[in-house]
């Protein structure tokens, strides 16, 4: 058995999966498309069910991947039964897409969620009533509270049904699907898609194009607008039939602050100060903890066993690569991943989103693409995956250039573990400075040479919302966890791969040929090249390799200020990971990964050497 979650963008959709499934996850791309679908699985009376979370889209009128792909699911028959997710806030316009599903018949269940802010905007829902206009089974539920959640799998598996729900379109619109039927004999959901131009069958194309025209010379307006009012005004009737509204007094207008250029933009620059802040302070706080047990009660007793030069080796490179993951690089991930999960969840992002837009307009940039840039401060490879959001060619290759150089947070270890840590907190808010006037240099740069046309962007505001402690430990732990059981076992094998290296020798003629560049063009000492080699499998590495390789977490013992803020920078402005480059091949092609990752290399070592030259 397989159920499918289905819904608008941001109605919860995911959080209930990961409710359902118990965070038990995989990641997969549906066949012959690059859009990725979270499944798990769960036993409900000891039969395993499937359950798939679709991308969040607004309508199957489009021909996005998205949309394709939803479309495909309903139409093929890909879940055995569709749980309409709804946002009980904006239950109107959900309503459209539950509706134009119902009309490819599948068996579904409507899902009322977040009717807990509802209820505190003094809307009150009729359940049965609105059962009854859609014919299945309604459940109303607050994800964030839990309520209701555990009755989602019973009624899917047992009460789904065909859902009941016949929209009033137009006369011609009628008559044209009845014509259709009658001369080619198609179904009347594949009729109506043909008359807004979508669909596979050329001979089914050309004569509901056909009609399609004349219908438009009729009432003066597209057909595509004319189903969509047909939809609208009977999604509206409904919502009129169900909701209940009481009389509250109106809340204080947030949005009226936040959303303003004043106080707006000082506001964002002020939380994203406070969030670096404490990244920077509780992680640097974590480090020095976890180092200092770390090596009193394990690497201290370790090397007093004198064991054989080989064994001593390999036995000591994984110590220091779980002490670099786990003392160096997770507290910074961790206190990272816990603001962002606290702006994400109370709706702050879009603000920002939308605040940011305005100025990104004035050096030339598509206002859009700041969405993946805000993601890339979180991991770069979503970042890239989410330019296919940007309406053109022009928009998705000045996007890929700048959210490449994004201080993701694995670059936000290096920054933090690294300058914040052993240099001071000022020089490294000077990294983020400099890697700002960097990107928008680069994007008034890309706006001038990059041929196309810029458009404008409609930004959804999320509704504003206290963060629950739960949700943000959740979504936190999903995102750390791929550190801990992705990241840290890659460093192991990294650090005893170089603890070989070491043993025989390798890395020393490594460092020999590119001691040009590294010692006398950066200043560096020879093993940081290898750090900076190694950092490209994962950013983050470039750290704990450095680590590894000084043979010691306390790199202030090691190298000097200006080699710790030189090789920071370089880091963080060299090569993009090896996820970020093939998700750039697979996004963009590969001229656009190569020329990305080339730029950076050369924009890294530039401003590398300057900083040398400068401070030395």
């Amino acid at each position: 058995m397989k159920i499918a979650l289905m819904g608008n963008p941001g109605v919860g959709k995911s959080l209930i999966f990961n409710q359902l499934t118990g965070l038990g996850v995989e990641v997969n791309r549906y066949p012959g498309s690059s859009v990725a679908l979270e499944c798990g699985n769960v036993c409900y009376k000891q039969e395993k069910t499937e359950i798939v979370d679709l991308p969040g889209i607004y309508s199957l009128d489009g021909n996005s991947e998205e949309e394709t792909l939803v479309r495909t699911f309903l139409t093929s028959g890909g879940a055995d039964v569709i749980v309409a997710v709804l946002d009980a806030t904006k239950l109107e316009r959900n309503l459209y897409l539950f509706v134009q599903a119902a009309e490819f018949s599948p068996k579904m269940i409507a899902v009322v969620n977040m009717n807990d802010a509802a209820e505190r905007h003094g809307m009150h829902i009729d359940a049965d009533i609105l059962s009854s206009h859609l014919g299945v089974p309604v459940i109303l539920a607050a994800a964030s509270e839990g309520r209701n959640i555990d009755r989602i799998l019973p009624v899917a598996l047992g009460q789904a049904t065909t859902a009941q729900v016949h929209v009033p379109y137009d006369h011609h619109i009628e008559a044209a699907l009845k014509s259709l039927e009658k001369t080619i004999g198609t179904p009347r959901q594949t009729n109506l898609l043909a008359l807004q131009g979508t669909g596979n069958d050329p001979v089914l194309l050309d004569a509901a194009g056909a009609i399609a025209q004349e219908i438009g010379m009729r009432h003066q307006m597209s057909v595509d607008q004319i189903i969509a009012t047909n939809r609208h005004n009977f999604a509206r009737a409904i919502t009129a039939a169900v909701v209940k509204r009481t009389a509250q007094k109106k809340p204080y207008d947030l949005d009226s602050l936040l959303t303003r250029s004043f106080p707006g933009i000082p506001i964002l620059c002020a939380i994203l100060f406070f969030l670096l802040l404490s990244v920077f302070m509780i992680g640097s706080w974590m480090e020095v903890f976890i180092v200092e047990v770390f090596t009193s009660a394990i690497i201290t007793p370790f090397t007093a066993l004198a064991l054989p030069p080989l064994w001593d080796r390999i036995g000591f490179s994984v110590l220091i690569a779980l002490q670099a993951g786990l003392g160096i690089a997770f507290p910074f991930i961790f206190t990272f991943y816990i603001g962002l999960s606290l702006l994400e969840d109370t709706g702050y992002m879009t603000r920002a989103a939308f605040l940011a837009d305005r100025a990104m307009h004035r050096i030339g940039l598509h206002g859009e693409a700041i969405i993946p840039m805000v993601i890339g401060f979180g991991c770069t490879v979503p970042a890239v995956m989410s330019l296919r959001l940007l309406k053109t060619r022009r928009e998705q290759t000045i996007g890929a250039f700048l959210v490449t150089m994004i201080p993701c947070s694995a670059r936000t270890v290096v920054i933090a573990g690294i300058v914040a840590a052993f240099v001071g907190i000022a020089w490294a808010f000077s990294i983020y400075l400099i890697v700002f006037v960097l990107l928008i240099l680069t994007a008034v740069v890309l706006s001038r040479i990059t041929p196309g046309e810029q458009f404008g962007m409609i930004v959804e505001m999320s509704t504003l919302r206290m963060p629950k402690a739960g949700l943000v430990l959740a979504k936190s732990w999903l995102r750390i966890k791929e550190f801990l059981f992705i990241a840290m076992p890659v460093l192991i094998a990294t650090s005893i791969l170089l603890g070989l290296f070491q043993y025989f020798g390798l890395t020393e003629l490594f460092e020999q040929m590119v001691a040009p560049v590294t010692v006398t063009l950066l200043g560096l000492p020879g093993y940081a090249s290898t750090a900076l080699l190694f950092g490209v499998f994962r950013k983050e590495l470039a750290f704990e390799t450095l680590a590894v390789l000084a043979g010691t977490a306390d790199l202030g013992s090691v190298m000097s200020s200006v080699q710790l803020y030189t090789f920071a920078i370089v880091s963080v402005l060299f090569v993009p990971c090896v996820s970020t480059i093939a998700v750039l091949y697979r996004q963009l092609g590969a001229k656009i990964a190569i020329v990305t990752s080339v730029y950076t290399v050369f924009l890294g070592l530039f401003i590398g050497a300057i900083i040398n030259l400068l401070m030395k």
